[in-house]
Formats: C-alpha cells, sequence, structure tokens
C-alpha cells in the first residue's frame, strides 16, 4: 500500500502539487477580495489557448531527441516575420491575413528549423545549453534587423521619420482577435465579471494538438521518436538519425511560428525587439508542469501544463495588485515558478537521461 501510495506521488510530481495547489489558494483569496472568479477564469482560458501552442512546439523537439527547446525563438522571429510582411502588404482581410501570415511565417521557420537542426546534430550531448544560446543570440541579431529592414507601412515604423520599427504594432487593421471573438464564443454573465470562452482560439489550440498527436503516431513520427529514445537501436532499425532529429527541430520551429501568430492575434499587438526573449523559459515551465521530462512529452503534458501555469499567472496579477497595490509581486512569482521547475527538472536527470 506504501508503495502504491508513493508510486502514485511521483508519478503527479511535486511541482504539480505544489502548482496546483497554489492556483486553489489564490483562487480561494481571490473570492475573499472579492474579485471576480468567472473573470479570473475567464482570463485563465484566454492565456491557455494564446500560449498552447507555443507550449505545443516543444513535444517534436523532445520526442526527437533534442530536449527542452530553448531555442524557440528561432520559431517566434519566423512568426512575428510573417505577420509583419502581411501588415506591410496591407491585406484588410482578417481571416487572409492570418493565414498568409501563417504560411509566410512556417516557410521561414522551416528554414531556419532545418538550419538550426544540423547545428544541433553536431553538438549531440549540449543541445539544451547551444540552443539556449541560439535564443538569445537570434533575439539580439533580429533587433538590429527590425531597425533595418525596409518596411514602410506607418503602422510597422516610427512616425516622422523615425528609425526601424516600432516597439508594439497593433493588429486591429489586420488579424488582431480574429479567433478570439468569433460567433463561436460563449459569454456567461455579464461581459466584466462573467465567464467568456473564446471558443474559436480553443477549437484551433485542440486542433492543433490533434495534428501533432496524428503526426507523431504516423511513420516518420515513430522514427523521430525511436531516435529521441534509443538513437543506438534506431540506427540499427535502418532509421537515419540525423535527419529525424532535423525533422523534430524543423517541425518545432514552425510551431513556435504558428503559435507566437495565435498570441498576438489573441493580444492584439505584435512585440518586437526583447519582448519574446523569455517565452521560450515560459514554454519550457509550463510543459514540465503538466508532466513532461527532457526526454518525454506527449500532448496532455501540453494542455495540462500551460493551463496550471498560464491560470496561475492570470490569477496572481489582480491578487497581487489587490493586496500590495504598490508591489510587483506577479512578476516575482512568475520567475520563481518558471525557473523554479525548469531547475527541478533539470536535477533530476543524469547524462541526459531520467534520474533515478
Amino acid at each position: 500500500m506504501h508503495e502504491k501510495i508513493k508510486f502514485s506521488y511521483e508519478a503527479i510530481g511535486l511541482p504539480r502539487i505544489i502548482i496546483v495547489s497554489f492556483f486553489l489558494i489564490l483562487l480561494f483569496v481571490a473570492g475573499l477580495l472579492d474579485l471576480s472568479i468567472l473573470s479570473l477564469m475567464s482570463d485563465a482560458i484566454r492565456r491557455w489557448g494564446m500560449y498552447g501552442i507555443l507550449v505545443l512546439a516543444m513535444v517534436p523537439a523532445v520526442q526527437c531527441g533534442i530536449g527542452l527547446n530553448f531555442g524557440i525563438s528561432l520559431g517566434i522571429v519566423a512568426g512575428l516575420l510573417g505577420a509583419t510582411i502581411v501588415i506591410e502588404l496591407g491585406i484588410a482581410n482578417p481571416w487572409i491575413a492570418i493565414f498568409l501570415a501563417i504560411v509566410i511565417a512556417v516557410i521561414i521557420a522551416l528554414i531556419l528549423g532545418i538550419g538550426y537542426g544540423v547545428l544541433l546534430n553536431r553538438v549531440k550531448g549540449s543541445e539544451m545549453t547551444v540552443s539556449t544560446y541560439v535564443g538569445f543570440s537570434v533575439i539580439a541579431f533580429m533587433n538590429i534587423m527590425w531597425l533595418t529592414l525596409p518596411f514602410r507601412d506607418g503602422d510597422l515604423i516610427w512616425p516622422l521619420g523615425g528609425v526601424g520599427m516600432r516597439n508594439t504594432i497593433s493588429l486591429t487593421g489586420s488579424f488582431g482577435e480574429v479567433l478570439s471573438n468569433t460567433p463561436l464564443s460563449i459569454q456567461i454573465g455579464e461581459k466584466a465579471v462573467g465567464l467568456y470562452i473564446p471558443t474559436g482560439l480553443l477549437i484551433f489550440f485542440f486542433t492543433m494538438c490533434v495534428i501533432v498527436y496524428l503526426f507523431m503516431k504516423s511513420k516518420t513520427g515513430l522514427a523521430m521518436t525511436a531516435v529521441g529514445s534509443n538513437p543506438v537501436f534506431a540506427r540499427s532499425t535502418g532509421v537515419n538519425v540525423n535527419k529525424m532529429r532535423i525533422v523534430g527541430t524543423a517541425a518545432s520551429t514552425a510551431l513556435g511560428a504558428v503559435g507566437i501568430i495565435i498570441y498576438a492575434q489573441s493580444y492584439g499587438f505584435l512585440q518586437l525587439y526583447n519582448a519574446p526573449l523569455m517565452m521560450g523559459f515560459h514554454c519550457v515551465a509550463a510543459i514540465l508542469i503538466g508532466g513532461a521530462t527532457i526526454s518525454k512529452a506527449k500532448i496532455s503534458h501540453v494542455i495540462i501544463g500551460t493551463f496550471l501555469f498560464q491560470g496561475i499567472l492570470a490569477v496572481a496579477l489582480p491578487v497581487a495588485n489587490a493586496v500590495l497595490p504598490e508591489g510587483n509581486l506577479s512578476d516575482v512569482l512568475r520567475i520563481i515558478i518558471s525557473n523554479g521547475i525548469i531547475l527541478y527538472a533539470l536535477s533530476k536527470t543524469k547524462g541526459g537521461k531520467d534520474g533515478e
């Protein structure tokens, strides 16, 4: 009996127990502070759909053997380029705009992802270290590019002869909230304090989850998973290990590109320069909370982890503001939670494999 209880405890994991408990405590405190629980849950659900595909991008990376993809910034940059190109083209129809932005972004992401995969094949055993460096480097490089790219649209560049592109770009005239505010959306109660469910956004997120699930069950996906689990065995069965690692890396980068576009349409703005710098860490923290490790990740880990991580952040901000109006407790909590979960997961590994 004791062994069964211990097994169940280890299966759930201490980080998830802490996060779930803290989330419930925050909701309880929010009720005591007369904050609208339904409104807080609306924000949690919205953030769930916003960040879901970015976290989903971790699955093919982990399964192909490169580990937690801190270099997801490559995909984010591709997504931002796709979105800015669509705005520059002046496409007014929001559905056409978001579709074209995704197509352009995926093409750029696949090119970048293939090159990124080749690099990671040359540094086997140090993928997460190198991917972290790549993630920070590409953001630094794009800080220069955003100042020099030849965009001319007034919504993109600084007005009155300013140099470079704006820090924040509105999507109001393009594809802003096209998925978040559809006729399928559900409003329960008054708009300010009720529960709002962005059905279109969630449908898109779950559809992407199904697509990735089917891909992982395909012949290519199974070969990719075999490479991540046991590259020596996979090679002995005729699988091209390096090729499968590149496929997984490219797929992860492409999902990151789609993810940032879906995030931006929900937010209503594009954020350039250093804004995406820490997004990779948030994605890693979310999927680890969901139950993933550096060698195994599933769709269920994405769905559960994203909701828990974003839910707790959605509730923490208004609670922190109510308790300490002049404080910055929510930012501190976000840093502690995300970095703490990452450190916990890495501390449970030995030589790239799960620790005993």
